[in-house]
């Protein structure tokens, strides 16, 4: 998931859409001019006209006709015209059915049973149909009125009576409430019929019935009607009428709001138009209220009006910028790392937080920013801003390559992101682009300062040109610009050297000042293994000046590839007694072990290796190296003894005896390599002259270039020349010849061969003497002779 996070195109692609996404976001501008925005009561600084045609919008007065919009609308009344009838309806209903009861023939009857009265059985059937009746009107019925109305036979004289005195009182209107009906008196209401949708304005609001006028008014409407009935009858009828009543118009409050934000809405703005070039303000003059809506509808138009095309114009060219930038500078070195994507979200984390600091620093200096002050505009402020300390970063961590074009990108999106004129976007971008210069090959702390010192009188030379492009001068404000600059310049290498050390350990960089602190003999690696295996150290030690000299012979980083070659073997530190340059003479720890074993305790070295370097954090570099410093080269000796022990019988997998990799994908990799085995080869060399050692260094470099160890890494037959022929220097110094006294021979002549257990060995000097001018397959001829 790592490695795919690392190197998938749509992760870049997110980190380009997040970039923009932020340059979205701080190119919204502030303030369009601190003159648009004077309070009441100010002092106009200046003489202000109109630069256009603008609408102004009264505020005051638009909120006005709004409240004016929102108390013209009428409350809204429904009345359901339906609810008198339905009420009359079920009365009518309750007593038809009853009466209708009271008209079914009687049972006959029975012979021998004596018979039930029939008012008995009609008392029966009327009583059981009481929940019925109370059903239809809608009301319950007491006990003494129903039978009154049993008694009446459920009379069609009350019923008419009852339902003219419910027709009466529904057509009037009974309203719920009738106080709050009443608080509309002056104004009238919407009166909206529910069935039909018919609106109606009612002005006399006191006409409708409340609930309890309208129980009042049964009475009087029933005083004509129920004239010469008998008392009980007139009761039942009034207090029956009373209880079927219920309010036929009621208040429809969502109705009424709604209409209510209608009119506001559509309340037209009160606008009135200013012309090019009108006087709204004069210098000296003090802000009224109309001044100040003017002040503010001009800067309010203004940003409305230009913020669209000027930041999708703004967008457009920082896409084209950074599209440009990668495509030409970027996207080859960077994909050439193990994790590209890490390196471009490094590049954009820090352009964007230097973007995001310049746009808050520029919204702060804005209150400092006036005619009558020392700065009339931002220009000599914004020198301050340490910009090119986010170049001198990317050239720290990457190289110059890297770190100029970064510098261009920064500097022009600095300057469009706060609107800044040409001139000071020069400035920007000059500035960031010799800070990168100044940080190339920094291996100390001091370099941070001295390029930091460099970068401020530079800004000032900058600043000198910029000062004079401005139409106003002062002697007060060069001096202000000219110290600002300087202080711009300063931060920008302090900057660098506070966040060098947080950023090397978030991102798991290697810069050149952390191998200088990793090549410290006192480092613990290196101090566990000049202790516990000292064979290993002087092995490293050696290993680490032949590829130093290398590097800088092939121009690749001579300190990497030195301090690489002394962490190269430190896995050995976990059985350092099983590597021959350990053992001291004494018996080989291999030869009770079995050929494959062997092979695997060799293997793991590697890894080992590669888990002490994440443990110590040595960074990624290193750790790349050690992991591929063998890469997927052949334990020959202990595969041959294999097949030796086993016979060629047995089909031994050549790749159990094989490195895990991968190979060198980088140069100083490969160097770190060929140093390690042309060291080791060259110990078992006897009577190491300049020609042996010459042939050596070929024939192991030969070897290497066979098995395709190299395939993977940007490295030239040209580079391989020259890394030979600093091989054979540094080798002929350490083994020059030396005068040997009589004394010191030892007996027979020769001295003893010991195989190197972690090294392929070279071929013997017979091998040598049957070609020696190494015409074998795949040779490479003459390599490192000048």
């Amino acid at each position: 998931m790592a490695r795919f996070l690392g190197t998938n195109n749509g992760v870049r692609l997110g980190m380009l859409s997040l970039i923009m996404a932020s340059l979205a976001l701080m190119l919204i501008p502030g303030m369009p001019s601190l003159y648009y925005h004077l309070e009441i009561g100010d002092v106009a600084p200046r003489n202000i006209k109109a630069p256009r045609d603008f609408i102004i919008e009264n505020s005051e007065a638009t909120e006005t006709s709004r409240q004016l919009a929102a108390a013209a609308v009428l409350t809204v009344y429904d009345l359901d015209a339906t609810m008198g009838n339905r009420t009359i309806s079920g009365v009518q209903s309750g007593f038809q059915e009853m009466r209708s009861i009271l008209e079914l023939p009687l049972p006959l009857p029975v012979e021998g049973i004596t018979p039930t009265p029939p008012e008995n059985i009609r008392s029966q059937k009327i009583w059981a149909a009481k929940p019925r009746f109370e059903n239809l009107l809608g009301i319950p019925v007491s006990d003494g009125a129903f039978r009154l109305l049993e008694r009446e036979k459920f009379s069609q004289d009350i019923e008419d009576k009852i339902t003219e005195i419910l027709r009466a009182i529904f057509e009037n209107g009974v309203v719920a409430n009738k106080n709050i009906l009443l608080e509309e008196q002056d104004r009238g209401i919407n009166l909206r019929t529910l069935d039909s949708e018919k609106e109606s304005t009612e002005t006399n609001l006191r006409r409708f019935y409340g609930p309890d006028q309208a129980r009042t008014m049964v009475r009087i409407v029933g005083e004509p009607l129920l004239r010469g009935m008998h008392y009980n009858h007139i009761n039942l009828i009034v207090d029956l009428s009373q209880r079927l009543i219920r309010p036929n118009i009621t208040l429809n409050r969502s109705e009424t709001q709604k209409r209510i934000q209608e009119a506001t809405i559509l309340a037209k703005p009160v606008l009135y138009q200013i012309k090019a070039d009108e006087m709204l303000l004069r210098e000296g003059e003090r802000v009224t209220d109309l001044h100040k809506i003017k002040l503010d509808a001009l800067a309010s138009q203004i940003r409305t009006q230009d913020i669209f095309r000027s930041n999708s114009g703004s967008l457009l060219l920082s896409l084209f910028i950074l599209l440009t930038g990668y495509c030409l500078c970027f996207r080859r070195p960077l994909s050439h790392t193990r994790n590209p994507n890490k390196n471009i979200f490094f590049l954009s984390s820090v352009l964007i937080s230097v973007l995001a600091m310049s746009k808050g620093f520029h919204i702060l200096i804005q209150p400092m920013i006036s005619e009558a002050g020392t700065f009339a505009t931002s220009a000599p402020l914004l020198m301050a801003l340490p910009v090119a300390g986010a170049a001198m970063l990317a050239c720290l961590f990457f190289s110059m390559t890297q770190g100029l074009p970064f510098a261009l990108i920064l500097g022009s999106l600095v300057a469009i992101t706060l609107k800044a004129d040409l001139p000071l976007a020069f400035f920007f971008i000059l500035s960031s682009a010799m800070g990168a210069y100044w940080m190339q090959n920094c291996k100390e702390r001091k370099v941070f300062v001295k390029a930091g010192w460099k970068l401020g009188l530079f800004q000032m030379a900058l600043a000198i040109g910029l000062f004079l492009q401005m139409e106003s001068y002062s002697p007060t404000l060069m001096a202000w610009t000219l110290i600002l600059a300087f202080t711009g310049g300063m931060l920008s290498g302090i900057l660098t050297a506070g966040m060098a050390p947080l950023l090397e350990i978030l991102f798991d960089y290697t810069t050149d000042i952390k191998l200088l602190e990793l090549a410290n003999p006192d480092q613990p690696l290196l101090r566990r293994l000049m202790l516990e295996a000292p064979g290993t150290y002087n092995h490293a030690m050696i290993v680490g000046t032949l590829a130093e000299a290398a590097a800088s012979e092939i121009g690749a980083n001579s300190l990497l590839a030195r301090v690489g070659g002394y962490y190269h073997d430190i896995g050995k530190l976990s059985k350092p007694l099983y590597f021959i340059e350990n053992q001291g003479g004494g018996k080989n720890s291999h030869d009770k072990l079995a050929p494959s074993m062997s092979a695997l305790i060799l293997i793991t070295h590697v890894r080992d290796g590669v888990s002490m370097a994440k443990q110590h954090k040595l960074g990624e570099a290193i750790t790349d190296i050690i992991a591929q410093h063998h890469g997927r080269s052949l334990i020959k000796f202990f595969y041959e003894k294999a097949k030796t022990l086993k016979g060629e019988a047995d089909n031994i997998n050549a790749d159990d005896y094989r490195y895990p990799g991968p190979r060198p994908q980088s140069r100083e990799a490969a160097i770190v390599m060929l140093a390690d085995v042309v060291e080791a080869a060259s110990r078992t060399l006897e009577n190491p002259t300049g020609a042996r050692i010459q042939g050596l260094v070929q024939k192991m470099i030969n070897n290497i270039f066979s098995d395709s160890q190299l395939d993977e890494c940007d490295i030239t037959l040209r580079d391989l020349h020259r890394i030979a022929r600093s091989f054979n220097k540094i080798l002929t110094g350490i083994y020059h010849h030396r005068i040997e006294y009589a004394e010191s021979a030892a007996p027979g002549g020769q001295k003893k061969k010991h195989a190197h257990t972690d090294r392929q060995l070279p071929e013997s000097d017979d091998a040598q003497r049957r070609d020696p001018d190494g015409k074998g397959d795949a040779h490479l001829k003459r390599l490192g002779i000048s």
